[in-house]
This record gives structure tokens, sequence and C-alpha cells, in this order.
């Protein structure tokens, strides 16, 4: 008997269509005819038009601010999937959020970011794909494959192209020295470590630089920006320790409250980051630079589609 591939779909709710139609045209795909709307009350609508039986289907939404709104949207999308007898359902949140809440780090702290991972794999998604989560043993919290996909060859393509002389990648805490160990290699740099400690209480936060970074153009690498309170001030710690120009990068690009503020008036030359959270008109500065991932998200949809490894896009 011969059997016929299954059909792909490739649909969308509204945190970041433009991504979504970026993946898309990458694929070769017109994005589903779906639509998410609300209630008068606010309640969440959502209307599948078209036909997903049998097919495999890839829904984009990064859960960004509004996070909750954005979260809904995902899991009544999954939901109506699930009962028009999608064949597979592929949840691609390209920003996980809640991600940050990760562990108990005191008495009757709620893990977050299982509840979400739960609620995602109850809601009827089979599969995630998701992007530089804040650690990597989240995907250990979900019962179904997840496909994490790395956003550090992106944005080291970027800083390769402005061919910066005498650099240093920075890791602006213990924690991320993996991350730009791994930005590192691909660009052939040493690499420094800023070190934050906290002498007693109600005194403020000791900042020192493990490597040699002066006279030197350095490049802090980071997976969130969110207030940039962080960012900015080990910006301005590597100038203190003689850095010369200070560039920064991160993957998702949160900026909320005053970031946008911060990073106007820090020592920061220019800030790349890239599309899995889309920038506000107000976000659009001069200082910061947006690198898409879509032909990777694209390729990771062809491989799963497929049935083809997608470890293959880390070699």
């Amino acid at each position: 008997m011969n059997i016929m591939k299954r059909d792909i779909k490739i649909f969308s709710g509204n945190s970041n269509k433009k991504l979504a139609e970026k993946i898309c045209k990458e694929v070769g795909l017109n994005l589903g005819d779906g639509t998410v709307d609300r209630f008068s009350d606010g309640e969440i609508a959502v209307n599948i038009n078209q036909t997903v039986r049998g097919a495999d289907v890839f829904v984009i939404q990064p859960t960004c601010p509004p996070v909750n709104e954005n979260l809904m949207e995902l899991l009544i999308m999954i939901d109506g999937l699930k009962r028009a007898s999608a064949g597979r359902i592929n949840a691609v949140i390209p920003y996980y959020g809640y991600a940050r809440q990760d562990r108990k780090t005191k008495a009757r702290d709620p893990i977050t970011s299982k509840l979400v991972a739960d609620i995602l794999t109850s809601a009827g998604a089979d599969r995630v794909v998701s992007m530089d989560l804040h650690a990597a043993q989240l995907q250990g919290y979900f019962d179904i494959p997840v496909d994490h996909l790395l956003g550090v060859p992106i944005l080291a393509e970027y800083f390769e192209k402005m061919d910066l002389k005498e650099t240093v990648i920075v890791s602006p805490d213990i924690g991320g020295v993996r991350r730009a160990r791994n930005f590192a290699n691909l660009l052939d740099l040493p690499i420094a470590i800023i070190e934050k400690r906290r002498p007693k209480a109600n005194v403020s936060e000791v900042m020192n630089v493990i490597g040699d970074i002066k006279d030197k153009n350095v490049i802090i690498v980071d997976d969130i920006i969110d207030t940039a309170g962080s960012m900015t001030k080990a910006a301005e710690v590597l100038k203190d320790f003689g850095a010369l120009n200070v560039y920064a990068s991160c993957t998702h690009a949160v900026l909320s409250g005053p970031a946008i503020e911060r990073i106007e008036n820090s020592v920061i030359e220019k800030l790349v980051v890239t599309d899995t959270i889309p920038l506000d008109e107000e976000k659009n500065i001069d200082k910061i630079e947006q690198v898409s991932v879509a032909p990777l998200f694209a390729e990771a949809i062809k491989r799963i589609y497929e049935n083809e490894s997608v470890s293959k896009l880390f070699d």
C-alpha cells in the first residue's frame, strides 16, 4: 500500500508574527490560515480556518512580554489543533518565558519552568523547539522531545564580519562561562570572566575581572537582557579595568523597564540581539542591531518534518 507523506502546516500567534513569516519564507510555505483574537471581555478566541487533520503542525509563538497573554494564546492554539486531529503538534518557542524560575532559591518557591512544561504537554504539544534556554537542564522538565537550538553561532557570525582587532569575549558572570567559551571558540578568541561578590548584606556588589582585557576590544555574551542593569554595570567595570571598546550581545532582548534608557546612556558601543523577541519601535535605537534566527528555525523545522537529525545543526 502506498502511504502518502503527512502534510506540513505552520501557524503563528500574535507574539512575533514577523519572525513566523520569515521562517515560512525560508521553508517555502505560506503561514497557515488561523487567527487569534479577543472577545470583548479579554478572553482569547482562536480560529483555525483550514484542515489540519493528520498534518505535521508547527506553532511559532515565543512567550515574550506580555508573557501570560502569549502563553495562553499558545496553549489555546495547541488545544484547538489537537481537537482538529492534527497528526503531530510542534510548539516552536524561540523565547521560553518563565525559564529563569527553574529552581527553588528559598523556601516555598514555585518552579514555574516545570509548571509551564507540564501545561504545554497537557495541552497537547508533542515536541518543543526552543533556543538558548536559560538553563540547559530545562529540557529535562519536559516528558516530550525538546530540540534546543543555539543562538551563539548567529551572533558570532555578526562579530566575525566586524573583524575587530585585539578582542576578548567576556562572560558577565561565572554561570555564563560555557556560553562565552563556545562563542570564543567560534571566533578563536580568548575569554575573560566578571566575578561578582557581595561582601555582606546591604553592601553593593564588588566586581572583579578574571583575564586580560587592558587595551582590548571586549564582547560581553549573555542569553537574556531584561532591565539591562547587570549588562551596563558590567560594561562600566570593563572600561574601568582598561577595555578599549565594549560591545555586547544576547539571544533574547527582553529589554523591559529602564533597559533602553540604560543602554542608550551606557558605554556599550553596540548591542547585537536576535529576533526571538520583536523589538518595538521605541526599542529600535542606533546602539541595537538585530540579526535573524529564521534560517536556523526553518532548517530545524525541515529536519523535524523529514525525521532527520537536528543535532547536525550544532556541527
